[in-house]
């Protein structure tokens, strides 16, 4: 899409020390707009965060969005056109070895922002990400839709199942009147790309292990999940962005995903392999302490239709564009 749309608008952003928020905040960087971004630290050197330098291209608060006071402070200082919700413990392994962080980061950082958007007038366009983990695991094998039930065993998957349940009462209860705010919440699923040093990612590890010659294991082989590239994820959520800018036509859920619904975790691994030029062999060690989703799946034809929107990459260049990245 063309991002002319978003040049000089001021855009709040938690999470942008984050993977998939320091990317989205580079684009609209570039875009011309003024970014204002509100997020934990960045861990290490690494960090897509710190390798693009945002720390000198944008507005940075380095807060934990579970701080409501400094959240809206910063919220109010910014008076932001658009907000992007990412901040988030986004980790089903973390969750289960900290359940009370999970869920107070995923629900109150959640909670926080839709209540303080309820104040801040500026505020035109509002995007809360949630995850794909959302649903009710039932191994739908047509891919879930935004009108499928939600649910999570896990930590995580609860918290972002609670975060949606939050997402639904606030804009059936504060927002159901306000013409001029547009207000969703995503649902994506594993995302890929350069620029991902997150631990207990299936890709972050495979890299890691690469480069310190170590073992390398996976847990779950024949699992299948929703893979796409980290910018057709973030092309969807700038097009949305924009479809409900003073515009609550559009609110409510939206799915992102892969035309290509069923690719294994093992296909997945042996393709980057290949693709990163080394002959590094495998192991495959079933967890059965931690439970997983062994078939998971969107049905993306919402984005399809009403937002004009679809994935422009394959499974295999998207991993051709992230081992591209990791080899630079």
């Amino acid at each position: 899409m063309s991002l002319h749309f978003f040049k000089k608008k001021k855009i709040f952003i938690t999470g942008h020390t984050g993977f998939k928020g320091s990317w989205l905040t580079y684009i609209l960087y570039l875009s011309g707009a003024n970014v204002t971004g509100y997020s934990l630290k960045p861990k290490n050197k690494n960090d897509n965060f710190n390798l693009l330098r945002l720390d000198k291209k944008v507005k940075n608060y380095y807060d934990d969005v579970r701080n409501e006071k400094n959240l809206k402070k910063a919220i109010k200082k910014c008076k932001p056109d658009i907000i992007f919700h990412l901040a988030a413990q986004a980790l089903v392994k973390e969750s289960i070895l900290k359940p009370k962080l999970t869920f107070s980061t995923n629900i109150l950082g959640t909670l926080n922002i839709l209540e303080i958007i309820k104040d801040i007038k500026s505020v035109k366009s509002a995007v809360i990400i949630t995850s794909d983990k959302c649903y009710k695991n039932l191994e739908k094998k047509t891919g879930y839709l935004e009108t499928d039930e939600i649910g999570g065993e896990d930590p995580y998957s609860a918290s972002k199942a609670a975060a949606e349940n939050i997402f639904y009462s606030y804009s059936k209860t504060f927002f159901k009147n306000r013409n001029d705010l547009g207000l969703v919440s995503t649902r994506a699923g594993n995302v890929i790309g350069g620029g991902d040093w997150s631990k207990d990612r299936i890709i972050p590890d495979l890299i890691k292990s690469i480069i310190l010659k170590k073992k390398f294991m996976i847990r779950s082989p024949n699992s299948t999940r929703p893979w796409q590239h980290i910018f057709d994820l973030l092309n969807g959520y700038l097009i949305l962005s924009k479809k409900i800018y003073s515009n609550k036509k559009y609110n409510g859920s939206w799915n992102f995903g892969p035309n290509k619904k069923h690719v294994t975790v093992k296909t997945v691994v042996s393709q980057l392999i290949k693709l990163m030029g080394t002959k590094k062999n495998f192991l495959i060690r079933i967890n059965k302490k931690i439970k997983e989703t062994g078939l998971l799946s969107l049905n993306i034809n919402k984005s399809k239709k009403f937002l004009k929107w679809k994935p422009k990459l394959s499974s295999f260049q998207s991993l051709k564009l992230t081992a591209e990245w990791y080899l630079c």
